[in-house]
Parts: structure tokens; sequence; C-alpha cells
């Protein structure tokens, strides 16, 4: 089984829907009629994307936007506070339908639809680091109030004319800042003076110090200090003493819930490409969720996100389904990540399994679910996959995140998935982020392998070994160009070829009329 693509060449000056230029763009493409999963594998790792059938790579130093394929290492991935936010949010939801409120904006698309024959369809994350906001504020508030009743006392006695205003108090804790001290200097106005029941509230630091004063005790001598209070709490409801070992993703994403939750989520993994029966059992209902997602998301008209539309763009796929002994349970290939909730789909996440890695092509989801920063949470759910997978499939150990633009600044939320790297555009190595970004911030397109003698050494070395489909034969080009007179012909191979890399041009079968 080979290969067979059919190369378009360059393709310039045309709309970007990252910075909005009319003619910045700039990509050369191919149309794959059939793919390996191998040789997709290596042209990802050369800064190839597909998107359906087209596989395209941006030309990086022309385009006004430069795209870096950019790589997640599951292994050593370990949650940030805001990926922590989303889970929980997601498991109160679960448990309790609560639904967090506050600013709760998604983040930008990758891209729009007009870039649909070969834009960047990769990940869609919404970091969403303010929808808790108010929950954080309420708890803060109420530590605040506990821990410090005894200073109403002296408050009164003293007289202190540095009254602290409730209002300022709420302004301080909506904004999410650490709780300073809040002095108000002038008298209180009729009828709104300070609520002298409510004590002065500490620097964040101080109570933190306290805390961990009191864990320390409990620890010690937990049977010592059993009714005893401390700054006005009872020992015995303080918070329980936490194992130094944090909590793993799978111990986030998988935490028990209550017999009577009220909502039940599920994912499934389907093969989109051949379609499998559950694909096409549920294809109907997924659609419509695409449907809906792109109007409301979007703002596409209803008679652009067709069904022909739907499945050029996510379902049809050129990677050829493999089930090696070796391999995953479910296969490599093209998948939908279908995310259940209550028996009906409100999220489906597009995936390609390859030889090693889990790479994200994108992500639809019903609005009306926004609230659940469903962007984070399934990225997180396809790295958890992604460890998974490699527990049976050791070479199986990235997630790849389609392309990193750090020109856009609304794009740079990939970066936030640590450990990553980034691809070299010129050598094709890898190279760890926080090495990238100083160059990155002081240039768009850059060439982050500091080697000034390094070269591209998978680039393509013997043009004649490379391989030709012509006339229903399989064909060395050595041969094909005797039978050429076209000068542009060998031109256009070479450009090819040096696209491609050696291995993918000697295994893969280049059409030619």
């Amino acid at each position: 089984m080979a290969s067979v693509v059919e190369y378009k060449g360059l393709k310039a000056g045309y709309y970007c829907g990252y910075c909005e230029s009319r003619e910045g763009k700039a990509s050369c493409g191919m149309w794959a009629h059939s793919m390996t999963v191998q040789d997709y594998q290596d042209l990802i790792d050369r800064g190839w994307r597909r998107s359906g059938k087209y596989v395209y790579k941006p030309v990086m130093n022309q385009t006004c936007c430069p795209q870096y394929t950019i790589r997640c290492h599951p292994l050593q991935f370990q949650p940030s506070k805001s990926h922590k936010k989303v889970l929980k949010k997601m498991l109160k939801f679960l448990a309790k339908g609560e639904i967090s409120k506050g600013s709760c904006e998604d983040e930008p698309m990758d891209s729009t639809m007009e870039d649909a024959v070969d834009g960047d369809f990769a990940l869609i994350n919404k970091l969403d680091i303010k929808c808790d906001l108010k929950t954080l504020s309420s708890d803060l508030k109420g530590s605040i109030e506990v821990e410090e009743k005894e200073k109403e006392k002296s408050l009164k006695k003293e007289g202190s004319k540095e009254l602290i205003h409730p209002q300022a108090i709420e302004e301080k804790l909506g904004s999410g800042e650490p709780s300073h001290s809040i002095k108000v200097h002038i008298g209180p106005k009729p009828g709104k003076g300070a609520d002298l029941s409510k004590p002065p509230c500490r620097k964040a630091k101080e109570m933190r110090k306290e805390r961990k004063r009191l864990k320390l005790m409990q620890q010690n001598s937990a049977g010592s200090f059993e009714g005893f209070q401390a700054r006005g709490q009872p020992v015995s409801v303080l918070p329980k003493a936490k194992s130094n070992q944090p909590k793993s993703l799978e111990d986030l994403i998988f935490e028990s819930l209550p017999e009577n939750a009220l909502h039940k989520l599920e994912v499934r993994v389907v093969r989109s490409s051949p379609p499998s029966p559950q694909f096409k059992a549920t294809f109907q209902e997924s659609y419509q969720v695409y449907k809906r997602y792109q109007m409301i998301i979007h703002k596409d008209p209803p008679d652009k996100p067709t069904v022909s539309q739907f499945t050029r763009f996510l379902c049809s796929s050129p990677l050829e389904a493999e089930h090696p002994a070796n391999g995953p349970e479910c296969g490599y290939g093209s998948f939908h990540q279908q995310y259940w909730l209550d028996g009906k789909i409100i999220a489906v996440g597009v995936i390609d399994i390859l030889p090693y890695c889990v790479s994200s092509v994108y992500l639809y989801y019903d609005p009306d679910y926004s609230f659940l920063s469903l962007g984070v949470y399934s990225a997180l759910r396809e790295i958890a996959f992604t460890r998974q997978l490699h527990e049976k499939t050791s070479q199986l150990s990235y997630y790849y995140m389609g392309f990193y633009i750090h020109s856009c600044p609304k794009m740079r939320y990939k970066g936030q998935y640590r450990p990553s790297d980034l691809l070299c555009p010129e050598t094709y190595v890898w190279v760890p982020i926080e090495q990238c970004l100083p160059s990155l911030d002081n240039s768009k397109y850059c060439r982050f392998n500091q080697d000034p003698q390094a070269e591209d050494e998978g680039r393509s070395k013997e043009l004649d070994r490379l391989r030709v489909f012509h006339r229903r034969s399989a064909m060395p080009y050595g041969v094909y160009k005797n039978h050429q007179e076209d000068p542009s012909e060998e031109a256009a191979v070479l450009e090819y070829a040096n696209l491609v890399g050696q291995k993918c041009s000697e295994r893969m079968l280049l059409f030619r009329h």
C-alpha cells in the first residue's frame, strides 16, 4: 500500500483569517488520494497539515502569519491552575448541575471557514480563567470573615479612623486580585458606614502561613488540639492535611461522582474514515451540532454548513485505516471523539491517531454548553487519551495541537500546554517552546535551531529515486524524466521533493498527467 498524492504547487496572495490581510497568506499544497499513517506522520514532522484530503504547508518566510507546528509531551504534562479550574467546573456541573457565573468568553477560532480549502483547522482551545472568580471570591471572603472574628472587638475599642468599606472588599474580591488590606481614610457617608460586624481582611500571604501552621499542628498533634480554638475556628473543622503529591490529570478528569449525580458524560471514539457503523448511526446528530456551531460561533449563514461541506471538511480523510498487532486497540487513522451528555452529543473532537502521536484536527460543540469551556476540556481529554494509548503502544507519546501562531496574540494559547516544542522551519528539529519565545518576540519568522551549520537532514538528496505514478504505472523519477520535454516539470517535482523530504518522496507516489 502506497500513498498517492497530486502536487498543486504554491498558492500565494490570498486572504488570511488570522490578521485579516487580503493577500498575505502563502502555502504549498497537494491533494492526497490516499495516504499511509506513517507518511502523514513524517509530513507533519516537516510542517504539513491536512484539511479533509487537502494537505498543505505554509511558506513560512513569506506568509503574513507564520504557523509553527506545535507538539505537547503528555507523559510529562501537568495541568495548570486554569486547566484544573475547567476540570472542576465540569465535575460540579455533572454532580450538581452547577453553572459557573461570570465572564466565560471563548478563545477565538483557529481559522475561519473562508480558509476551508487550506486553512489551519487544528485544535480550538478556549482558555477560560475567569469563570470561577465569583466562586473563588465567595470562598475567600468567607475565610476572611471566619478567621478574623477576633479583630472585631479590637476594632471597636480602638475606634480606628481607617475603616474597611464593605463595597471595597467586594470590588477587590471581584477583581480576582490577592486580598490586600483596603484602607478608606474618609469618613463614612450617612447610612453607608463601615460594617463593624465584619473584620478587616489580611494579606493572602499571611493567611496562607496561618493555614500552614494550623495544618502542621493538626498533623503532629491532632489529639492534643482536639476541640481547641484556632483564631476563632475549631481545629475539627479545618481542612484535612493533603498529600504533597499533586493529583494526576486522570485523577482530576475521572474523579468519582456521587450516585445521585444530575448528569452523565461519556466519551466515545468512532472511526470516521472509512465510516464505522457507530459513525454512520450518529452522523445526522453530529452534523446538526456542527451546523449550529458554525452558525452561532462562526456566524455562517444557514446554507453554508451543508452536509457535503461537513463531510468533505471533517469526515473525509486520505488516511488508510491500519490495525497492526503492536498498535492501539482502535487502530491508526481518522476518528471522531464524541462527547455524549445525558444521551446526546454536545461536542466532537476530530483527531488522527498516528504512529507517534494523536493529532488534533478540529473541535465543534453545541453553543448551549459554551459555559463548560469545552475547548480546554477536550484538549485535556485528548492529552489523557494519548497517555492511555501510550500504555499499549509505547512509541505513541506526543499530542500535536496543530499550528502555533505567535504573531497573532489570540492564537498563543496553545503554548500554555507544557512541556511543548515548536518545529524549526528550516532544519525540522524540535525545540522547547521556552527557547523559541524570545526570538519570536523580536521577529515573526525565526529559525529555532541555534546551530548555524545545521541543515535539513531529511532533505531530498537523490531526485531520481523519487517515485512517480504515470499512466497507471509506478516508476522512479529517473525513468519518468526521460520521456519529458517540459523544463517546468522538473522544477515542480524538485519543489515537491524538497518539501516532503527524501523518505516520503521515495515511498509516496507522485501522480503526474
